[in-house]
């Protein structure tokens, strides 16, 4: 086909829009990737008669479709009943596969070694895996759990094990997986069980979300906050691709690189939210800061202004406080989703606890720190009104259990950026 490469490795879907798997496949191999948007009527001619692609990754619609198309489908593919790996062998034929199974097991078996202390065979075996959702992804959740000895039980809106049973019926679950879009970008950091569900589960273990967009999805967020350990599902998605790309070169890779990628995405992906006391700093230090890391900076204060027409200050003395903070929110929804953005939020952001998911959504939260006697109460009506020792006394605690760390202004908005830079690039951020 014209424009393409003579010999490629791809992505195939009807609408595939942004994907990081050419990003990925680039670090495991030479071979050009490249992405293949195709209506169903397409399918087929691609799959069977071109003859330039090595392999190809299957997503959205076509899991099950090209199962059909194969000429040899794995057991794993089969037990699922969906492949989302095709490879033409040498001798021309095609092998279907499913790598989603593998990407839950490494993910899960990291998991339960880092949060529990041993393998996941080992910590779930013979104990309740609640799944959330019944579609294709639930498939393979299934599997990779069944073969670490876990007990699934899937819930769905319609099934016979649904929401609205979970609390009553599964009090004994140790694992809950989010396998439903539920939470996925654009529609975050929506949930499908809040933190009060979770926290009525008491031998909960930990939750898992397949979801990997935003890096802190909804689920996980109402587990951090049940105090529940959690993941989403970025390390699923490249160690999928890893196992992919094996099948692909038929050859084994340093799985190392699952690691590697990983830290190279969220690099790309997770934000800087600057959080911290008005007057601390937190316009100058993230301007510096994402020149430094070649970012985009949005100031939330800025973002309200261009939004309503009226300054924070302005809206807080003619509508009030409440007003304000309402309105604060809804930008703040709007931006906090966004991808590798470097934010500074107004002081009093931690004021409304709905504020905290959209603050921790996509972004290492930092926290500002000086002696308040070095503060401005400048144009900040609430300082003026309330005093700065009041507000820090409500709000210090808000901060520090918001943040991921605490750093400490050492004079200059440069200098405290180029701190926060590092403890990014090198830090527990990317852990």
């Amino acid at each position: 086909m014209e424009g393409l490469p003579r010999t490629y490795f791809g992505l195939v879907g009807r609408k595939l829009g942004h994907s990081w798997s050419p990003a990925i496949h680039a670090k495991l191999s030479e071979v050009p990737y490249v992405l293949r948007e195709v209506e169903p009527d397409g399918l087929e001619a691609l799959v069977r008669e071109e003859t330039g692609w090595l392999g190809l990754n299957v997503t959205i619609p076509y899991k099950r479709d090209v199962m059909r198309l194969a000429d040899e489908v794995s057991s794993a593919a089969e037990r699922i009943g969906a492949a989302n790996t095709l490879v033409r062998r040498a001798d021309g034929s095609i092998y279907a596969d499913n790598t989603d199974v593998s990407g839950f097991a490494y993910l899960l078996d990291r998991f339960c070694e880092r949060e529990l202390g041993r393998p996941a065979h080992e910590a779930l075996c013979g104990r309740k895996a609640l799944v959330l959702g019944s579609g294709g992804a639930s498939a393979a959740v299934v599997c990779a759990l069944e073969d670490a000895g876990a007990v699934p039980v899937v819930i769905s809106r319609r099934g016979p094990e649904d929401y609205a049973s979970v609390r009553a019926r599964h009090a004994d679950a140790s694992l809950v997986v989010n396998a439903t879009p539920v939470g996925m970008y654009p529609n975050c950091p929506a949930t499908p069980l809040d933190a009060d569900t979770l926290r009525a589960l008491p031998r909960l273990l930990g939750v898992v979300d397949v979801v990997y967009n935003p890096t802190r999805t909804g689920i996980c967020l109402a587990a951090e906050e049940a105090g529940i350990p959690s993941e989403s599902g970025l390390a699923m998605l490249v160690a999928q691709a890893v196992r992919s790309s094996e099948l692909f070169q038929g050859r084994e890779l340093d799985l190392r690189a699952i690691g590697s990628i990983e830290q190279d995405i969220l690099r790309q992906t997770l934000g800087i939210c600057l959080i911290g006391m008005p007057g601390v700093g937190k316009t100058t230090t993230g301007k510096r800061l994402a020149r430094m890391l070649g970012r985009p900076f949005v100031d939330m204060d800025d973002a309200f202004t261009i939004a309503t027409g009226m300054t924070p200050s302005d809206c807080i003395r003619s509508q009030g406080e409440g007003a304000f903070r309402r309105l604060e929110t809804e930008q703040l929804r709007r931006y906090s989703k966004e991808p590798g953005l470097v934010m500074a939020c107004g002081g009093g952001v931690v004021t409304r606890e709905e504020n905290r998911p959209l603050v921790r959504q996509n972004s290492y939260v930092v926290m500002l720190s000086r002696d308040i006697s070095q503060l401005s109460q400048r144009n900040r009506p609430i300082s003026q009104a309330k005093g700065l020792e009041r507000l820090a006394r409500e709000r210090m605690p808000l901060y520090r259990a918001w943040a991921d760390v605490e750093v400490d202004c050492l004079g200059s908005a440069f200098a405290d950026a180029e701190q926060i830079a590092r403890l990014f690039t090198q830090g527990p951020a990317l852990s």
